[in-house]
């Protein structure tokens, strides 16, 4: 069965065509900077490889490319759209009404539309690509994977917030989670390779968005995003954790507007507003040239995932193994090295040679002495999605 998978982002679409169950990758590709006169996009099959730069005013007009190089003549995979019987949507907010994989039909959207307020930059692009997924494939079975579904078996002693009980009963204010997909996919690769059946794991997902999950026997019992996508580790461009007393004194004692406070926690701080950069290369490259402010950076987020992984570690009374995947934890090795520094109490030991060489396939990295496993495991959001979906409507 053809799957093609859609994230649709608030300014791009990534999008893979998977061919199920084998999970072999038919054809792949990104557009990005929708909206803009020098929109990109990008198609990759095994046989070609096209970049073009033009304009794509909305994502309608960039699902309608991307259809137009899965049809095309020369570098086409297949000769029409009926070929394709189901499209998988990432939707990153679930809420308390979506705890699995689910068909969409009317109702689906309007329950994800209903939860725009919680995830203003994700559910409304997520939504934009259903709808035109749905006139584009009209035959194709459309299927929502919510990234706050995995998170779903959370215990109450950590999703619920010490809060009036009435925000959790009348209002589902609770901690949700999120890049589920993401850490599904990464913890069944590990517990299937350590072939071990009663297994502790912390997944640590380290992008522009980062959060990290504390998985006992493949099911995730903590994890450090909450209500929202904000809190937890520090991010590309939004804070992780605060003290909430701080809002109060930014919009009473300082003046800012709630609107103008929310703004920059999700798009001025974390790494950005610490440094002046977002992406972690160039921090990096900063900090090796003696830059204090991005050496501090560095070591805060990795003193932050560390105070993380004590936690977890307490909370599972154990630890068989942590994962560090997406593009931060698969591709830095200052990051990894950073956060498993001075953690040998904890029975984590890194081998500096291995952690040096990376890895595009799952490889372990510790030394022989140490305790606990650590992994780098490259995820695949895109073939968890198509096989969720595909076991939903086989």
């Amino acid at each position: 069965m053809k799957i093609l998978v859609i994230n649709s982002g608030s300014s791009s679409i990534k999008y893979q065509l998977i061919n199920m169950p084998q999970e072999e990758v038919i054809c792949s590709g990104l557009v990005e900077r929708i909206g803009l006169n020098n929109a990109e996009i990008h198609y990759k099959s095994s046989e070609n490889k096209i970049n073009e730069v033009l304009e794509i005013p909305t994502h309608e007009v960039g699902l309608k490319k991307v259809v137009q190089f899965l049809l095309d003549d020369k570098i086409g995979v297949i000769k029409s759209t009926d070929e394709i019987k189901t499209i998988g949507h990432r939707v990153v907010h679930g809420g308390s009404t979506f705890s699995n994989t689910t068909i969409i039909n009317n109702e689906v959207k309007d329950k994800i539309k209903s939860l725009f307020s919680l995830a203003p930059l994700h559910n409304p692009p997520n939504l934009e690509g259903i709808n035109v997924c749905e006139n584009i494939f009209p035959k194709a079975t459309q299927v929502a994977v919510f990234d706050t579904a995995f998170h779903q078996t959370m215990p109450e002693v950590a999703y619920k917030y010490a809060i009036p009980n009435k925000f959790l009963t009348e209002e589902h204010i609770r901690v949700y989670g999120f890049h589920g997909t993401s850490h599904k996919y990464v913890s069944e690769k590990a517990i299937e390779y350590l072939g071990i059946q009663n297994s502790k794991l912390i997944t640590i997902h380290l992008g522009n968005g980062c959060s990290m999950t504390a998985i006992e026997n493949g099911k995730s019992i903590d994890h450090t995003l909450g209500f929202g996508p904000v809190t937890g580790l520090i991010m590309g461009s939004r804070s992780g954790d605060i003290d909430h007393t701080i809002i109060y004194y930014l919009v009473h004692n300082l003046g800012y507007t709630l609107e103008e406070v929310n703004d920059m926690l999700q798009k001025q701080s974390g790494m950005l507003g610490l440094t002046g950069f977002s992406d972690l290369r160039d921090i990096e490259a900063e900090s090796a040239k003696g830059n204090k402010e991005c050496q501090l950076a560095l070591d805060m987020n990795a003193y932050r995932i560390k105070k993380y992984i004590g936690s977890y570690a307490a909370a599972m009374n154990g630890l068989d193994a942590i994962v560090f995947t997406a593009g931060i934890g698969e591709n830095s090795v200052l990051i990894r090295d950073l956060v498993c520094k001075n953690m040998d109490y904890l029975g984590i030991n890194l081998d500096t040679e291995k952690n040096n060489l990376g890895a595009k396939k799952l490889t372990e990295i510790q030394s022989e002495t140490s305790k606990v496993k650590v992994l780098i495991i490259p995820t695949n959001e895109e073939v968890e999605i198509a096989k969720q979906s595909y076991q939903l409507v086989k």
